[in-house]
């Protein structure tokens, strides 16, 4: 059986003749050193067709399609110009060598060319790739490497689906570094209140803030030089005038030792660096605040800037977020808990990194678990729509955490929470009311495309549709005039049937009538027994009653 062998390379599609080489003889160790002479290997495989590609979006186009195993139209009519015709009835005397298995299934059942995929088949291809250049002569090997490093990109760019303004990476080093800044700024403050304690140590109960403590303790350096004219500028520092004087009355008559200009001067800079570092870490939460609007404005809107964070942080990426359901978002940050529990066959943990949320300090203590069980699925819900809507919006994360306000209302007072239905519908109207007020504004300013209006359009009526059949049944009398007119038309409809169908119906009757009625009937007709009106009927019953 002949053997062809297709390559997909980045200038195009190629087809070549394996007609000297015998698989079942040699193997694959024999063939590998055998296709690395040019020379053999030329003699044994010749070049039967090459198509290059249009552009290079065709080229891009074409990588995709054979990376998730599709053949396109321009694959399939190459090779049915190229491979030999196969006679009705009859199979392929040959066969068709692939790299990748699911583009040979999916030849095979589109075409039904006969394709194989293996060991033998990928070490001919491999030496195809090598001697590439040298089968076509006006393909130069410079060409080829741009060929090559130009789809490279692009590709990697489409499969990664870059975009600046959502880019988790940037939120998970911030958290990080945020996380790392408190933990120095912390110790340097405290390395700041020793230090200087030795000089001023009543400044500590006057000021319990960080930052401050290292304002006052560059501002102040030398305790002995201040006096009665530095209040103002210590109650512009501190904000509170009365504390500024009993810093002024505490220096007057501090216990501290003296200290020497060349150690208040590194005390001095030492207090400068940590305000610049809690300044730094200010900047810096402002900058993930930003960054996770941007990112997961749901979730952000829902848990808060921090908590998202470093659910994002930990889970590795807002994608794997997404992907997890919501018990196992429930205990992120809790595994050691976790593992631990289940060796011991102990109780497992009821929240993770969730516990830092406000919601489960609010809720009791006996409804924490069941508030970290309900926020943990909203949470879930709200890092799907982040992850996979095109829209950034904060519309839903604004309704969820409505309802777990809702929820919490439930466990303390009783207040029957809304229905989830209900909840969604009204954010995907105020989603669309937003997206139509936004295309308003586009249009004045000359901005969006008539083809979103329409479908957006499309949506709103099918919405609206769907919101008709929920309608409740105090409906209004213009409403409910059409109803009232069918009901008329079908009593008219009943009051005109033809006499044929009003026959039918009574003699329908007559056959379901007992033995008994029918005797009677037929007493009345010869006259033996006069017939009883219904009035005769009444007057009877009421003079039985009286007597």
């Amino acid at each position: 059986m002949a053997l062809y062998l297709l390559f997909e390379s980045a200038s195009g599609y190629a087809v070549f003749h394996a007609y000297g080489i015998d698989e079942i003889g040699q193997s694959v160790d024999a063939v590998r050193s055998s296709v690395l002479d040019l020379k053999r290997f030329s003699k044994t495989v010749k070049l039967t067709g090459f198509t290059p590609f249009a552009s290079a979006v065709d080229a891009l186009n074409q990588c995709n399609a054979i990376s998730e195993g599709i053949m396109t139209d321009e694959l399939r009519n190459f090779l049915e110009l190229n491979l030999p015709k196969a006679k009705e009835g009859k199979k392929a005397k040959y066969s068709l060598g692939v790299m990748e298995p699911k583009v040979g299934s999916h030849i095979t059942e589109a075409t039904g060319i006969p394709c194989q995929s293996n060991e033998f088949v990928q070490e001919l291809l491999r030496a195809v790739r090598l001697h590439f250049d040298q089968f076509i002569d006006q393909l130069k090997p410079s060409d080829l490497e741009k060929a090559q490093l130009g789809l490279g990109h692009s590709y990697s760019r489409a499969k990664v689906k870059f975009n600046v303004n959502r880019v988790d990476n940037m939120v998970i080093q911030a958290i990080f570094l945020l996380d790392t800044l408190d933990k120095d700024v912390n110790s340097f403050s405290m390395r700041v209140r020793e230090w200087y304690g030795w000089h001023f140590p009543e400044l500590v109960k006057i000021v319990n803030d960080n930052y401050l403590y290292a304002k006052l303790a560059k501002f102040v350096v030398n305790k002995s030089d201040l006096a009665e004219k530095d209040i103002p500028a210590l109650a512009d520092l501190i904000g509170d005038e009365d504390k500024a004087k009993e810093i002024v009355e505490a220096a007057k008559a501090s216990m501290g030792q003296d200290l020497s200009p060349v150690d208040l001067i590194n005390v001095q800079q030492f207090a400068q660096r940590v305000m610049n570092l809690s300044e730094y870490r200010k900047n810096l939460y402002e900058y993930l605040v930003t960054k996770m609007n941007d990112i997961a404005p749901n979730l952000t809107s829902l848990i808060g800037e921090m908590v998202g964070a470093r659910l994002i942080s930990h889970a590795g990426s807002l994608s794997n977020l997404a992907k997890c359901p919501a018990s196992t978002l429930q205990i992120l940050g809790a595994e050691k808990a976790l593992f631990r529990a289940l060796k011991t066959r102990g109780n497992t943990p009821k929240y993770g990194l969730i516990f830092h949320s406000s919601f489960i300090g609010r809720a009791s203590t006996k409804n924490k678990g069941r508030m970290a069980r309900y926020l943990a699925n909203k949470c879930s819900i709200a890092s799907r729509i982040d992850c996979y809507s095109d829209l950034s919006s904060s519309i839903f994360g604004q309704k969820l955490r409505e309802q777990v306000e809702e929820r919490l209302d439930f466990y303390d007072k009783g207040v029957a929470p809304r229905k989830n239905l209900d909840v969604m519908k009204a954010a995907i109207e105020e989603g669309m009311t937003n997206a139509v007020s936004e295309d308003g504004e586009g249009k004045e300013n000359g901005g969006t495309s008539a083809k979103k209006s329409k479908k957006k359009k499309s949506k709103a009526e099918a919405d609206g549709d769907a919101m008709d059949l929920d309608k409740p049944a105090n409906t209004t009398a213009a409403e409910a005039e059409p109803k009232t007119e069918k009901k008329k038309s079908k009593k008219k409809h009943k009051l005109e049937e033809p006499q044929d169908q009003q026959m039918a119906a009574t003699a329908h009757v007559e056959q379901d009538e007992t033995p008994k009625k029918k005797k009677k009937k037929n007493r009345e007709a010869s006259g033996d027994v006069e017939p009883k009106t219904a009035t005769e009927g009444k007057k009877k019953k009421k003079s039985k009653t009286d007597n």
